[in-house]
């Protein structure tokens, strides 16, 4: 599989050594936040994931949603803006020409998208909530021009440190905080609970282990984590269950990677052989919508 390098790593270790980059403070559910309303679609509605690599890496986002939706006759358009190692701005910038196309297109409906994922870079997201705002409002600007009533999903970045550092839960914290200040301020959106659902299977809900043989089956790096099956899988079932509240029945594949490797890649494999507790992680998904 083929890899990036990610401009932000460094910021990222500079983060894992110290917090004192920000205050935390008491965490803000998302309680206050309700999942957005999507408009009334004449036709298949259509889903434009915009971020970086948690989005897709060694697992695809938005393939694997594409695939639960077709495997449960869900007819949905998915479509990506993702640049690895970016924030929103510079994934938009870096995509100038193509965005422009794709924020110009109208639909006889009114609203050319009916759902879109924001994810911010990591770095942002924790340390400099006017940015993180000021980026969400240039892209959500953009798409309200053909898309006014688009219901928007804010992702909800999931603490960078590993789950065994003491002060993972700082982090989660402050994550979970920011992105609620950020999605306040943006029409008919609410969050995309990332953070919440990958806390719950560390901390092992609904039975979920997340070590085999002394092995994250969650997340994978040093710098940087990013989803491995589980973790991709987990964030797929998620999306489906806040957009349609219901569990999606999983097909026996899916589109998975082989390993973590360079020469590993997304191929179609059985679920039940790849991600290690399928039900339990269908389960957090869906208490998270």
């Amino acid at each position: 599989m083929k890899k990036y390098v990610l401009i932000f790593s460094f910021i990222i270790a500079a983060l894992l050594i110290s917090c004192n980059k920000f205050t935390t403070q008491n965490a803000i559910t998302s309680d206050g936040l309700s999942n957005p309303k999507p408009p009334k679609a004449i036709g298949p509605p259509r889903i434009l994931f915009i971020g970086n690599s948690q989005i897709e890496y060694f697992v695809s986002a938005p393939t694997l949603f594409q695939e639960l939706c077709n495997f449960n006759n869900k007819h949905i358009n998915v479509q990506q803006l993702v640049t690895m190692g970016v924030s929103l701005d510079k994934v938009y910038y870096t995509n100038k020409t193509e965005a422009n196309q794709i924020f110009s297109n109208r639909d006889k409906d009114g609203n050319y998208y009916d759902f879109v994922v924001l994810q911010e870079a990591t770095p942002i997201a924790l340390t400099d909530l006017e940015k993180y705002r000021s980026n969400l409002k240039l892209i959500v600007e953009k798409i309200h021009k053909n898309s006014p009533d688009v219901a928007i999903y804010v992702y909800q970045n999931m603490s960078p440190l590993p789950y065994t550092n003491p002060e993972y839960d700082d982090y989660y914290k402050e994550l979970q905080k920011n992105a609620v200040l950020a999605a306040a301020y943006i029409k008919n959106a609410g969050l995309l609970r990332v953070g919440d659902a990958v806390k719950d299977a560390y901390e092992g809900k609904s039975g979920y282990k997340y070590l085999s043989n002394n092995k994250d089956n969650l997340r994978y790096g040093k710098n940087i984590l990013h989803f491995t099956n589980d973790g991709g899988f987990l964030q797929a079932v998620l999306l489906y269950s806040a957009i349609f509240d219901k569990t999606p029945i999983i097909p026996k594949k899916l589109i998975l990677s082989t390993g973590t490797g360079d020469k590993d890649n997304m191929r179609k494999q059985e679920v039940d052989k790849v991600i290690s507790n399928p039900k339990a992680l269908e389960e957090i998904a869906f208490n998270n919508r």
